[in-house]
């Protein structure tokens, strides 16, 4: 299993990312204020529009390490990569199964269930830990219904129906989630989910760490030998990265959402990180961002037991394992995609 190196996070908006050597450099104001060897970096994600250096961008596609821009308040804006690497054989066998219409379906499928499994362990989870604190029938309602859709994707045949399904399926977690806060329900409350920009501080932070997991689950799938752009359940569009989409669905709720929730109800956050601007959109200020981003990196760390590899690995590679895992899939090494469910 790979080692699990480290993500540098840029937080302040005015930096600038240089090269000295062999080191990664950033300044502000043309004075330096971080150093570090490039060897210790597997990726850059950078808030802010200042750039980097075309030495330093040269440097990060020599090393393989990812380089993404996201604005301030985590949209995600471009990654830089150096030469496409891997076999050339498993893209194209990527690419033959994204134009076949029923095999896109069939892993659409897989995808699809991950990430409802997922959902409704949370939902679970929370019934199991806090009994006591949450409105219990709401939530297994939810969940119940989660169990049915499980069931009706299980028999659908097409991406249409299967997209359909899922979106009932969203409609019913999300009805949940605010169930789910249980510390400053005056200041972090969710009705439904909203981005672009986002409306309340819930939202804000569950697009901010989808923008973290976006990144790594890129790295993993380039790192394996895959084509990022080229999905199943998400279909071929301009710059988007269709295939990181297919593969985030099963951890968005075991990743992502799990330590929003967390954040909010251990008080890591309050009401005072977050800004809303004259159009109505959230923004966080610097010190959540990096409190966000703390959290992240410090969850990374935390080993678990790979429910199929059987291994303890960091949850930081819990990306890498499945791109590596699926790549296996399309090679004909394994007979299906194991998807991650994980309690």
């Amino acid at each position: 299993m790979r080692k699990l190196l480290n993500t540098l996070y840029v937080t302040t908006p005015e930096s600038y990312l240089t090269k000295d050597g062999e080191n990664l450099v950033i300044k502000l104001n043309d004075t330096e204020t971080f150093r570090i060897p490039i060897h210790n970096l597997e990726g850059i994600v950078c808030f802010g529009y200042m750039g980097a250096s075309p030495g330093l961008m040269g440097m990060c596609a020599e090393k393989n390490v990812g380089l993404s821009f996201v604005s301030p308040n985590g949209r995600f804006i471009g990654r830089f990569q150096g030469k496409v690497t891997g076999n050339v054989l498993l893209r194209r066998k990527q690419y033959r199964i994204s134009d076949s219409d029923e095999s896109s379906a069939m892993l659409a499928r897989i995808f699809i269930m991950g990430k409802i499994a997922n959902c409704r362990n949370v939902l679970q989870r929370a019934i199991r830990d806090h009994s006591s604190e949450i409105n219990r029938v709401a939530i297994e309602e939810s969940s119940a219904i989660l169990q049915t859709k499980l069931k009706s994707i299980n028999r659908a045949k097409t991406l249409d129906q299967l997209r359909g399904y899922e979106g009932e399926a969203a409609l019913a977690y999300f009805a949940a989630f605010d169930h789910l806060i249980l510390c400053q329900k005056e200041n972090f409350y969710f009705h439904d989910r909203n981005r672009r920009p986002p409306l309340d501080n819930v939202n804000a932070m569950l697009s901010f760490v989808y923008v973290l997991l976006m990144h790594d689950i890129q790295s993993a799938l380039e790192t394996v030998g895959l084509d990022p752009f080229v999905g199943f359940l998400h279909r071929d569009r301009p710059g988007r990265a269709s295939l990181a989409l297919d593969l985030m669905e099963e951890f968005r709720p075991y990743l992502a959402d799990r330590l929003v929730l967390s954040l909010i109800n251990r008080k890591q956050v309050s009401a005072g990180g977050f800004i809303k601007n004259d159009a109505g959109g959230v923004l966080m200020t610097d010190d959540t961002r990096k409190e966000i981003i703390t959290a992240w990196q410090k969850r990374k760390q935390e080993n678990i037991l790979h429910p199929f590899l059987l291994e303890d690995i960091p949850v930081g590679l819990l990306p890498y394992a499945q791109a590596l895992l699926f790549a296996r899939h399309l090679r004909g090494d394994l007979d299906n995609y194991p998807v991650f469910v994980m309690k």
